[in-house]
C-alpha cells in the first residue's frame, strides 16, 4: 500500500518559477510512487479578503497550472478544499484541543498580524486548518517548503496531543520528502525566497508571463560587483540565476562551472532568460488548452473531491466517536 502524500497551494497571487521548481516539478516526479492528493486551499485564502469573482477565477487557474505542469488526474486526486466540508469540520474539533499559545507563537501569524490594524480569528487559526487538511487524509508525508515547516511541526504536535487525549487516531506525518525541489530566491532581493505575495515588479517570473516580460525581469535581476561569473565566490544573486538555469536544464555542477565560468553577467542573464522561456512556452500552451475547456476542468475537480471525500468522512466519523460527539 502506497504512503499517502498531501500538499496544496493557495489560489492567490501568481504562481512563479519558484513554485514550479520548488514544488510542482517535485509533485510530478513523485506522483506514481505515492498516493497523492493535491489540493487548492481556498479556505486558507479567505483569511484575508478576496474579491469573490477573482477567487473563483484563481481556483480554476491553479487547477489548470497543476495539470499543465504534468500532474495526472487519473493517478492523483486534484481537489478544492472547500468542496470537501470535512476540512472545516475537522478544523473545529482540532481547534478545541490546540492551545492558543501554540498559535500565537507561529512566525507567519506574528509577521502578518504586525502588518494589519485588525487581525481575523481565521489568521490565528490558519495552522489548525492546515493541520486538519493533512490529518483528514492520514497523510504520511507532506512536502512543504521551509516557510511552512513550523506549521507542519504544529500539525505533528496537534496530532500527538489528540492521540494522547483520545487514543490513537491520527497518523503523525513526516516533515518532508527525502528530496525537494530547488529553492529559488527573489530576483530583486536574492536573500529572500521568491514569493507570490511580494509586490516588487521585478521580484519573480510568473508561470504565465509572456516571453518579453520574462526576459525583461531576468535582465534586471540583482547580481554583484564582480566582472563575471566565478561559481566559487559568486554572491547570492548570481548563484540564484545559476540555480534557475540548472533547475530547468538539469545540467550537473561540473558542466555548469565549465559553461559559465568567467561569463559576463549580461550574457548569463540572457542565457538564463532563454532557458526559462524555452521551458515555459510549452507549459503555457498546455495551460491555455486546459483553461479553455472549463467543463473538463470542473470534471477533474469534481472527480478529485469525490475520490477523497470518503477518506475525509471516515476520519471525521472516527474523531467524533473518539470525542464522544453525536454520529
Amino acid at each position: 500500500m502506497k504512503t499517502r502524500v498531501f500538499s496544496g497551494m493557495q489560489p492567490t497571487g501568481n504562481l512563479h518559477i519558484g513554485n514550479y521548481l520548488g514544488a510542482l516539478k517535485n509533485w510530478v516526479r513523485i506522483q506514481h510512487d505515492y498516493e497523492c492528493i493535491f489540493c487548492i486551499v481556498d479556505l486558507h485564502a479567505v483569511t484575508l479578503y478576496q474579491e469573490p469573482g477573482e477567487l473563483r477565477a484563481k481556483i480554476a487557474e491553479i487547477a489548470a497550472l497543476y495539470l499543465a505542469a504534468g500532474i495526472d488526474p487519473q493517478v492523483c486526486s486534484i481537489m478544492v478544499q472547500s468542496a470537501v466540508p470535512a476540512h472545516a469540520e475537522l478544523a473545529w474539533m482540532l481547534t478545541c484541543v490546540t492551545p492558543v499559545g501554540w498559535l500565537e507563537r507561529m512566525t507567519q501569524y506574528k509577521t502578518k498580524a504586525a502588518k494589519q490594524e485588525s487581525v481575523s480569528d481565521g489568521l490565528l487559526q490558519y495552522p489548525v486548518l492546515m493541520a486538519a487538511d493533512i490529518l483528514l487524509y492520514q497523510a504520511g508525508i507532506v512536502p512543504v517548503g521551509e516557510d511552512q515547516a513550523q506549521h507542519l511541526e504544529l500539525t505533528r504536535d496537534v496530532a500527538q496531543r489528540f492521540n494522547s487525549l483520545y487514543g490513537d487516531t491520527f497518523v503523525v506525518p513526516g516533515t518532508s520528502l527525502p528530496a525537494v525541489g530547488a529553492r529559488i530566491m527573489g530576483l530583486d532581493d536574492p536573500t529572500q525566497k521568491m514569493s507570490k505575495s511580494a509586490t516588487g515588479q521585478n521580484h519573480a517570473v510568473a508561470l504565465l508571463d509572456p516571453p518579453d516580460k520574462i526576459r525583461k525581469t531576468i535582465m534586471r535581476a540583482t547580481t554583484d560587483s564582480s566582472p563575471g561569473v566565478d561559481p566559487e565566490t559568486a554572491g547570492p544573486g548570481v548563484l540564484n540565476l545559476l540555480a534557475i538555469y540548472q533547475a530547468f536544464s538539469g545540467d550537473g555542477d561540473d558542466e555548469m562551472k565549465r559553461h559559465f565560468a568567467g561569463m559576463r553577467y549580461g550574457e548569463l542573464k540572457k542565457q538564463v532568460a532563454e532557458m526559462v522561456v524555452t521551458h515555459l512556452e510549452p507549459f503555457q500552451q498546455r495551460y491555455r488548452q486546459i483553461i479553455s475547456d472549463p467543463g473538463y476542468l470542473a470534471a477533474v475537480l469534481r472527480d478529485g473531491a469525490a475520490r477523497v471525500a470518503p477518506i475525509a468522512n471516515d476520519t471525521v466519523r472516527l474523531v467524533k466517536q473518539r470525542m464522544g460527539l453525536y454520529t
